[in-house]
């Protein structure tokens, strides 16, 4: 079951990452590919969905793998869920009220925001191994984002470009960027903290029905 699933959700996943790179390049005829390449893959957004759909691909195609067995470990899906959590929420009540996409654009931004969040989630609610994560955890899971957050600000300050109007520097300052950002990472933890809670209470009810 875990497998179908997996394979299901990992197509869904890498075609809705191509169909909004293709529509990207589509809306966008006068730019050059590689800076809409760039900018593209400076979305957590877009690099959230690929380590998802990366952590759906490798178990089922290489699951003995260094890699199949490294997406495959409790820890790892964890944090994942916890990126893909923030992404459905965030665009859910930042970003969606700002723009109204429509055809494909809709399609991929659909898939990307709200399809692929949860399914994620339920497969790590359904299969993965419960009970073994940590209250610190989700601290070391802040590593990504704040990777991100400092790529963000590198970028933006060479290019001018900025993926989402709540870290757009030139228009909002540095001061409120950087608080948007620490205000950002809370809710990242409070996400993780989330999951690391669910988590302890199915290890407990599985470890009850274990028969003695």
């Amino acid at each position: 079951m875990a497998r179908l699933y997996r394979a299901v959700f990992a197509c869904v996943g890498w075609f809705a990452v191509a169909l909004q790179y293709g529509v990207t390049l589509a809306d966008n005829p006068d730019s050059s590919a590689g800076e809409l390449t760039l900018n593209f893959f400076s979305y957590f957004t877009i690099l959230s969905n690929i380590l998802v759909a990366l952590a759906l691909t490798a178990p089922v195609v290489a699951p003995n793998s260094r890699l199949g067995r490294w997406f495959a470990g409790e820890g790892v899906r964890a944090a994942m869920a916890m990126y893909i959590v923030v992404v459905g929420v965030v665009y859910h009540f930042l970003l969606a009220p700002t723009w109204n996409p429509q055809g494909l654009a809709l399609l991929g931004n659909s898939l990307l925001h709200y399809v692929m969040p949860a399914a994620f989630v339920l497969d790590w609610l359904l299969f993965a191994p419960k009970g073994r994560l940590n209250w610190k955890d989700p601290a070391k899971w802040l590593i990504f984002p704040l990777i991100y957050g400092g790529w963000t600000l590198i970028h933006g300050a060479l290019s001018g470009w900025w993926p989402y109007p709540f870290v757009d520097v030139g228009a909002l300052g540095l001061g409120r960027v950087l608080l948007n950002f620490v205000g950002l990472l809370v809710f990242f933890l409070i996400v993780g903290l989330t999951v690391v809670a669910i988590d302890r209470t199915f290890g407990r009810r599985d470890r009850r029905r274990v028969p003695a």
